[in-house]
Parts: structure tokens; C-alpha cells; sequence
């Protein structure tokens, strides 16, 4: 298991901007390690009471120049975010006096800027946080839709990190059931009896982790659904795009081929993150560029949640069957009848597009609310009751899914096992759960994960 450092035992103290860039009314400047404390003194000549803001004359500790007046607030070791002494300067966030105040700052001896993402690595590495903390960390100050704040905050605040826990405890505590036969080997009840105990737990954990793995809600909340339009060439297809991005995303022409690559936009449909793809026409390609557009096209369309199959109403009847209609398993596929400024009388479609046709004009917007509102149903009823799902990153599931092997095997060949080697095949379990707080982690995971962040955080 880690190791965690302990508070105090960083080699070097580190200071940088922690709000946004450009001008603004205030900006943060944070500073952590064993030499925050001396930074302070050389700006603001005092250290303020511990969580106490101080109005200070900040200074530069050599020239002795006034840089500004702001707010110096003092978080001793170990009651910090990261662990260590930590101070934070709030000052005034015009670009000149941030980049002064953050000179004086690193040009007191033993303070270096900081690396992305190194204020919350040393929070983890001091035990403040666990590693899934820190993903919903990451995905909070990433997150761009109400749905996708709800399910970062879940999981920023212990959600998954609590959950994980509590299965690797119960895994502890069937593992001991276990080993008790091995260290009472003489005791002819109790090997039997603690062996015959641990196996309704491990069959309930088993039947929890397929559950979770089952359960595929966190990522489209965090991903969000993808939605690709398809369909012939000159169908309307991009100008479907930017009606409902409602902007201009892609080229329109009347030319066929326009749309030669797979543009992609973000939308936010009642709190919930959409990818909204326009592919290129489906059609006998004139030229390789264009062919490697088909290409990308299909590729995409068949990875997609929803396939959007826009149909030039004007140019009668929506075909029943296209060989680029396919989509991945479990995908659903509406019909969009565009054009219908230009029909001359409402067209029948095919029957397999009974329940799932809408009828509209990407160039006048008549139907697009109708379109939209259709898709904002579709996107919250894919998520419904998905507030605080367990497994939302890949990583997770990988080491659930690692879990529920070892426990599937387990169960599998229970009464043929030795002692020994059901107690291994539970560790192992354990082993993979707690990868996910970062229990059990290696430092190249380590960098994958705080490479997210930016300076500062």
C-alpha cells in the first residue's frame, strides 16, 4: 500500500495564481510548504491568526516596494488543503500586480512555482483527499452543465471514494473469515463454519459490483450522450446543425460533398452534455478526400447513442431501409423529414419510422423546439435516477470490473479452493477496489491523473 508522505516533508515550497487569467476584480495567489510561513513574513511582515483574513501592505522582501494592499489568510499544517503550511493572498487581479506579487513571492529562497495540478497531488499524498476525490475534483472545475456539476460534486466530496471503502472492508473482513481457517488449522469446526460465513458476502459484493458495472449512467452524465446526423447528401444535414446549435458550425452549400470531416459541438439540453455530430453525405465518394469523409462518417455513426437520419421531404418518400443507417447496439434511430417548406404535400414514410419521425424546416426553424424538446426528453430519461452513480470513469470500472473477476472466480471453484487461494483470490479483489481511492496506485497513474489539472489547482 501507499505510503502517504506526512505533512511538512515536501523538499521545496510552492506558489502560484489559482484564479483565471486576464484582469479581474480579485485574484488568489496560494503558496504550500514548509516555507509558506517565511513567504508570508517577507510580504505582509507578520503571519495573520490561523483562518483569519489579515489586511496587509504587501512588499517585496528585498526592495522593500510597496505591490499592493490585499487579504493574507494563514492555513498551518496539518489543517490545510494540502496537508502542509499553506497561505493564500488575495489581492487585486490586474495582471501587472498579480505578476509582481507572485515575483516577490518566488524570489523568496526555497519557493518555486508550482506544476500543474501539484497543490492537489500533495493534498493526496498528505491524505486529505483520496484519488477519486481528486478526479471529481478535476471534473468539477471541468464541468459545464448542471448534470455534469450534481455528479463532480458527488464524487469530489467522497461518493465513490466512501463506496469503495466499504466494499474493500467487507472484502477485509470475508478475507480474515477465511484466513481464520489457515491459522486455526488444528480447530476442526471453525475452518468450516468462517469458510461457509464469508461466502453470502462475497456473493452480495459480487452481485453489487456487476450491478455498478452494469450501470453505464455516470459516463453519460460526465461524457454526455452522442447524437450524429446522417443522411444523404444536400439533405440538410449541416443546416440542421447550426439550427440547433444555433450558430454557425458548419459550411452550408448546395454543392454535394460539402461536409467532408465530422464536426462536433457541444450543446446543454436541460442541465445534461450533448455531442452533436454532422457527418458527411453518404454517397459514392468523387475523390479520396471525400472518401475518407464517408469513412470517419460511418465510423462515427455506428459509436453513436442516437442517429439522427435526415430526409429531403421534397424529395419524397424517406427510404425504409440504408445501409449506413446501422448504428451501435442499442442505439436509437430517428427519422428527420427537413425540407418541409419545400414538400409539396406531406410525404408517407417508411413504417419502421412509426413513433420516431419529426417533420421540420432547418432553413425557417419551423419544428426545431419540437426537435429539441424531443431530444432533452430522450437525453434526461438515458440518466433518469443517475444523481450519484458509482462508476463514472474508465479507470473505475477497470478496477471494479478486475474485482469482479477475482470474485466471480472465487465463487466459481469455492468448494475446490484451499484455504490459501480463496484468500488470494479475495486480496486480489481488494487489491483492484482499492486502486480507485489510490490506496494500492503507481506513480505513472499518478501523473495521468493530475496532468488534468492546471497551475495552481
Amino acid at each position: 500500500m501507499r505510503a502517504h508522505q506526512q505533512s511538512g516533508n515536501s523538499p521545496d515550497t510552492i506558489a502560484a495564481v489559482s484564479t483565471g487569467s486576464g484582469r479581474a476584480a480579485v485574484a488568489v495567489i496560494r503558496v504550500s510548504g514548509p516555507q509558506a510561513g517565511e513567504a508570508v513574513r517577507a510580504l505582509a511582515g507578520k503571519l495573520p491568526e490561523p483562518r483569519r483574513a489579515l489586511l496587509a501592505k504587501l512588499r517585496h522582501p528585498s526592495s522593500l516596494e510597496r505591490l499592493d494592499e490585499g487579504l493574507v489568510l494563514w492555513f498551518p499544517a496539518p489543517a490545510s488543503a494540502t496537508g502542509e503550511d499553506m497561505a493564500e493572498f488575495q489581492i487585486h487581479g490586474g495582471r501587472a500586480v498579480v505578476a509582481a506579487v507572485l515575483g516577490a513571492l518566488l524570489a523568496v529562497p526555497g519557493v518555486r512555482p508550482a506544476d500543474a495540478g501539484e497543490f492537489t497531488r500533495r493534498g493526496f499524498l498528505n491524505g486529505r483527499m483520496d484519488l477519486s476525490a481528486v478526479e471529481g475534483l478535476a471534473d468539477l472545475i471541468a464541468a459545464d452543465t448542471e448534470g455534469q456539476r450534481r455528479l463532480a460534486f458527488a464524487h469530489a466530496f467522497g461518493h465513490l471514494g466512501q463506496r469503495a471503502e466499504q466494499w474493500r472492508a467487507r472484502l477485509v473482513r470475508a478475507m480474515a473469515l477465511i484466513e481464520a481457517g489457515i491459522d486455526f488449522p488444528d480447530e476442526d469446526d471453525i475452518p468450516a463454519e468462517t469458510r461457509a460465513a464469508a461466502r453470502p458476502e462475497v456473493e452480495v459484493l459480487h452481485a453489487e459490483l456487476t450491478a455498478a458495472l452494469a450501470d453505464r449512467r455516470g459516463g453519460l452524465l460526465r461524457e454526455g450522450a452522442t447524437i450524429a446526423i446522417a443522411g444523404l447528401p444536400n439533405a440538410g444535414k449541416s443546416s440542421l446543425m447550426n439550427a440547433l446549435a444555433a450558430r454557425d458550425v458548419a459550411i452550408v452549400s448546395d454543392e454535394p460533398g460539402t461536409t467532408r470531416d465530422v464536426l462536433e459541438v457541444a450543446l446543454d439540453l436541460a442541465g445534461h452534455r450533448v455531442a452533436l455530430i454532422d457527418t458527411a453525405g453518404l454517397r459514392e465518394a468523387s475523390g479520396v478526400v471525400e472518401a475518407e469523409g464517408i469513412r470517419r462518417a460511418r465510423e462515427r455513426i455506428a459509436r453513436a447513442d442516437l442517429v439522427l437520419w435526415v430526409h429531403d421531404a421534397s424529395a419524397g418518400p424517406a427510404p425504409g431501409t440504408h445501409p449506413d443507417m446501422l448504428a451501435s447496439e442499442g442505439a436509437a434511430l430517428w427519422l428527420v423529414s427537413n425540407k418541409s417548406d419545400a414538400a409539396r404535400a406531406p410525404v408517407p414514410s417508411h413504417p419502421i419510422w412509426a413513433n420516431c419521425t419529426l417533420s421540420l424546416s432547418a432553413k425557417t426553424g419551423v419544428g426545431i423546439p419540437a426537435l429539441i424538446d424531443s431530444l432533452t426528453e430522450w437525453t434526461a430519461a438515458r440518466v433518469a435516477g443517475a444523481e450519484h452513480p458509482v462508476l463514472i470513469r474508465e479507470r473505475h470500472r477497470a478496477a471494479a470490473g478486475e474485482a469482479a473477476g477475482h470474485l466471480a472466480e472465487a465463487l466459481a471453484a469455492w468448494d475446490g479452493l484451499s484455504d490459501e487461494l480463496l484468500a488470494e483470490e479475495l486480496r486480489r479483489a481488494a487489491h483492484a477496489i482499492g486502486r480507485i481511492t489510490g490506496r494500492i496506485d503507481t506513480d505513472d497513474l499518478l501523473d495521468v491523473v493530475f496532468r488534468e489539472f492546471c497551475i495552481g489547482k
